[in-house]
């Protein structure tokens, strides 16, 4: 991959002028990008190209692995050519809300994690809501609905969340950094961490808030028991 992912430098561009480098059809890859792709259970990005006063709609944003990058794919048809210099602006509502939720959930498994051994199984984050499947055997309500009050209190700590990279060796020698049952980071020299002074820190790639209090509170929506390990919280964020 060559495009260089400007959202894992700074969450909060929500404009940027890029060069397009290819075009497939209506995927196009670009130099640089404030997308997000879907990865990591985070939801893509969306939002709009804007060139010649003329605007194209950016439905969808993936990793396509046959291309090798990051793909925009546009809806309709389109004019856009290799060379071409345009402004990328996402639907910043849906890319903060991705935030808030992500951030959310670092800290719930942090919990989870340090009280109960869990570690999560499966999960997904969309802009209406959330879900994490956790490693716990037993099915109590009660158990998330601790977690929960306990990530809220972490919450209103108003705590900084700090992004940096550290080389692989040295990032995997700290205790907790991988909190997903049957994934590691990717195989790559320098890895993206994520910390949350205190609370938590994991190789993590996605875009997060700045502070933990732009999170406001999270919401149980719904606790089901998807079967052995597979014990599943569905949540939201409010202001």
């Amino acid at each position: 991959m060559t495009t260089k992912l400007l959202y894992q430098y700074d969450s909060y561009l929500k404009e940027n002028t890029a060069t397009i480098r290819e075009v497939i059809g209506n995927k196009i890859v670009f130099d640089t990008t404030i997308f997000h792709p879907r990865s990591g259970g985070v939801d893509h990005d969306t939002g709009k190209l804007v060139k010649d006063n003329k605007e194209y709609r950016v439905v969808q944003v993936l990793f396509d692995k046959n291309i090798g990058d990051v793909v925009h794919i546009v809806d309709g048809e389109h004019d856009l050519k290799a060379g071409d210099v345009v402004k990328q602006v996402i639907d910043w509502n849906r890319r903060y809300k991705l935030m808030r939720l992500h951030t959310a959930a670092h800290i719930l498994a942090s919990v989870m994690y340090r009280d109960y051994g869990a570690l999560i199984t499966g999960g997904n984050i969309s802009e209406e809501y959330a879900y994490d499947d956790y490693s716990l055997e037993e099915f109590n309500k009660e158990l998330f609905l601790d977690v929960v009050e306990k990530a809220n209190q972490i919450i209103k700590r108003n705590i900084e969340v700090k992004v940096y990279w550290l080389p692989r060796e040295e990032a995997l020698k700290i205790p907790g950094i991988v909190k997903l049952a049957k994934r590691m980071p990717p195989n790559i020299d320098m890895l993206r961490i994520v910390e949350i002074p205190g609370v938590d820190i994991q190789a993590d790639g996605g875009p997060h808030v700045k502070n933990t209090g732009e999170i406001g509170e999270i919401v149980p929506l719904k606790i089901v028991n998807k079967g052995r390990k597979r014990k599943r919280l569905y949540y939201t964020v409010k202001p």
